[in-house]
């Protein structure tokens, strides 16, 4: 653990809230101009996302918060641990972290000018490292626990596209094993793969996958919609082949199901969002039989509606799972016509007293979390994933 910051750092860091609250995204906006002057550190990222400028303003939310938290940081426990896996996604070690840390330091100094004082950039040098430091301690504490399983890796790992199958329209799936013939870690049930495409054709591309199967130590599968636009997906839709090599790495990210689940459970997905639902579905079919399931899945129509048998499989092996499908554009033998609605989940399934598990679209999830929140669910019970960095609407 860290030594604590010191009350001159907590003071002088909370005394700069108001600057951030004001020149937040310019700072973070001129710290990764800084940081990408490095051309070997620019190629850790996902650049999809600072294109956007997503990542900016997902940092600049991420900096104040800290700003504004610095005297009770255990609020930003979960923060800290979707960064630490978003780290293993992308291999980011502990000698990448100076560099930040300059960049940082150099865009406050450069954006405030003389208000960015000795104190000031002493007191966030501080409470940088800090952070920098607790990240690290994780993020050595997750690899570990990844190379002592059958399987683990860290860094990136050649694998081969064994097979590739259209599950519906635009929506196609890739079944990965690794090149080298040896095992893969089983992936905790909602976790996806960090992947990138040199050696497939498409150089500095990295995107995160869901992977869609159930845990195994042969394979992974991922399902990827075609996206309007979409670097990435357009590859793999149109250039990516049986016998083409991937390189990810090992299966990361918080959002995953419970080894233990207790209560009921809701799983909620949007669109191609079912990818990790199924993957707790294939799960609690095999190993949680006495655990209620209600599963509500919204797609456009039936033809967009991808994994459907094997929802319904896993659905007949349990037991107990309840599967209702909303279409949005178009009807289906036994569909729901529309929008899944909160009223609907409130009349039919136990939201009161389950976990809920949900995932898709940023649209979709800002409306169910926002909705779930403001019913009274508890926080702790709404676990959620969504695609790209978080924002300050959905993450609150």
């Amino acid at each position: 653990m860290p030594r604590p910051l010191s009350q001159q750092t907590i003071a002088v860091v909370k005394a700069t809230v108001p600057a951030l609250e004001q020149h937040g995204p310019v700072i973070t906006e001129t710290m990764y101009r800084r940081l990408f002057r490095n051309e070997r550190i620019a190629a850790l990222f996902n650049q999809a996302n600072q294109k956007k400028g997503t990542q900016r303003l997902a940092l600049a939310h991420a900096v104040l918060a800290y700003a504004q938290n610095i005297e009770n940081l255990s609020v930003l426990g979960a923060a800290v641990e979707r960064i630490a896996q978003k780290h293993i996604g992308y291999a980011i070690l502990p000698e990448h972290y100076p560099f930040v840390g300059e960049a940082l330091l150099g865009a406050i100094e450069e954006v405030l000018g003389d208000a960015a004082s000795p104190e000031i950039l002493q007191a966030w040098g501080e409470a940088y490292w800090f952070l920098a430091d607790l990240l690290i301690e994780r993020e050595a504490a997750i690899r570990a626990e990844i190379e002592a399983q059958p399987g683990g890796w860290t860094d990136w790992r050649r694998f081969v596209v064994a097979e590739k199958r259209v599950e519906a329209a635009g929506i196609v799936s890739f079944i990965l094993r690794p090149e080298d013939g040896g095992a893969v870690i089983p992936h905790r049930p909602g976790q996806y793969l960090t992947l990138r495409f040199d050696e497939a054709g498409l150089a500095g591309v990295k995107r995160n996958y869901s992977i869609s199967s159930a845990p195994n130590a042969e394979f992974y599968r991922i399902t990827v919609k075609r996206e309007p636009d979409g670097e990435a997906s357009g590859f793999l839709h149109d250039r990516v082949d049986v016998g083409a090599v991937i390189e990810a790495t090992p299966p990361a990210g918080d959002f995953h199901l419970s080894d233990a689940p207790e209560r009921p459970l809701v799983l909620l997905s949007g669109g191609v969002g079912q990818t990790p639902i199924i993957s707790m579905l294939e799960v609690v079919a095999d190993r949680h039989r006495h655990v209620p399931v209600f599963y509500v899945h919204g797609t456009n129509s039936p033809a967009h509606h991808a994994l459907e048998v094997q929802v319904h499989d896993a659905a007949a092996r349990h037991g107990n799972t309840l599967v209702e499908t909303f279409y949005e554009g178009g009807t289906g033998d036994g569909a729901n016509r529309g929008l899944i609605t909160l009223d609907w989940l409130q009349a039919n399934t136990p939201l009161a007293e389950a976990d809920i598990y949900l995932c898709g679209p940023r649209p979709f999830l800002r409306h169910f979390v926002t909705g779930l929140r403001d019913a009274g669910i508890p926080a702790d019970r709404i676990h959620f994933e969504f695609f790209g960095p978080a924002d300050e609407q959905l993450a609150a």
